[in-house]
């Protein structure tokens, strides 16, 4: 039987791709630069494959640790959900909620607000749970759910948040460059994000709905996930696709501008849905109310931003 690396040395590595490299790693990690390598090494050397490309800045997933990645992200989240399962069965409190949604949707839209929510409901604790996939499953654990899609899920009950709106933004300087460019969005690097969900438009797709033909030619940066995406963008790497969702606040503040393009309105948006087997349906449903308080509150903010 195949031996299976220690579980410490997996951590490390998913944690070195989700922080953007092994300086970020260390720092979340509360340990050494020299440590965190090290660990890598081992797990490269107990697999038998070299996992990362160390030639480029920053280091990009080999074919084995791409396969290695998606393996070990998959079975952290079911863990995750699993001890989340065992702990509301075991758990007494009735006014907690847990909610499900992705990690882009969490870190710029939902935890900057929780706050809020927390003063006016100090006695409802609400636990996020977050996922790889832009439609969270509702496990037995999971009281609500945000997702992103057609709002035809048969799982619970659909409220729907926003609809959906893309546009393309990047920092301010690179903006001004891309204005005063004879070639436009051409001259700038296209930030990708590689993403295997029906749903999600990526670059290829918007430009050709919105025959942006010219910008086809553009190069192109890659990440796995939105947030290290948008560090990318903010830190003037390159033109991203902003999602309202996600860079709806970073525009309000001015972090990232649109780029000069057409907005795309797509077809799906995001949603809570309340799970029919919710054990707290009273505070979760208080959390819904919120949620739909606070999505229609970005809308007019955003529209009147624009106005």
């Amino acid at each position: 039987m195949y031996r299976l690396p220690p579980l410490r040395l997996l951590g490390v590595f998913e944690t070195v791709h989700r922080a953007g490299g092994v300086k970020q790693a260390a720092k979340e990690l509360n340990v050494s630069q020299p440590a965190v390598s090290q660990a890598l090494r081992q797990l490269e050397e107990h697999i038998g494959a070299q996992l990362l490309n160390r030639a480029t800045r920053p280091a990009s997933l080999t074919e084995a640790g791409d396969i290695l990645l998606k393996a070990v992200t998959d079975n952290l989240e079911r863990l995750t959900a699993a001890l989340e399962d065992i702990r509301t069965l075991t758990s007494e409190d009735s006014s907690s909620v847990t909610l499900a949604c992705t990690i882009g949707f969490a870190t710029y839209w939902l935890m900057p607000r929780l706050e809020a929510f927390y003063l006016d409901h100090p006695d409802i604790a609400v636990n996020v749970q977050t996922t790889q996939q832009e439609v969270p499953v509702l496990g037995a654990g999971t009281d609500i759910a945000l997702r992103y899609g057609d709002g035809r899920w048969a799982d619970g009950t659909v409220a729907l948040l926003f609809p959906e709106r893309i546009e393309p933004v990047c920092a301010p300087a690179l903006a001004q460059r891309i204005a005063q460019s004879t070639t436009g969005l051409a001259s700038a690097f296209l930030i990708h994000v590689d993403f295997t969900d029906r749903h999600w438009v990526n670059w290829p797709q918007y430009l050709s709905r919105t025959n942006q033909h010219a910008a086809e030619s553009a190069k192109g940066l890659r990440f796995s996930n939105y947030v290290q995406a948008t560090q990318a963008a903010m830190s003037g790497h390159g033109v991203m696709l902003g999602w309202r969702s996600i860079t709806g606040d970073h525009v309000e503040k001015s972090h990232l501008v649109h780029a000069g393009l057409e907005p795309l309105i797509p077809r799906d948006g995001y949603h809570a849905v309340l799970s029919h087997r919710c054990r707290n349906p009273g505070p979760a449903k208080t959390v819904v109310e919120w949620l739909k308080r606070e999505a229609a509150h970005s809308i007019t903010t955003v529209q009147a931003n624009s106005a």
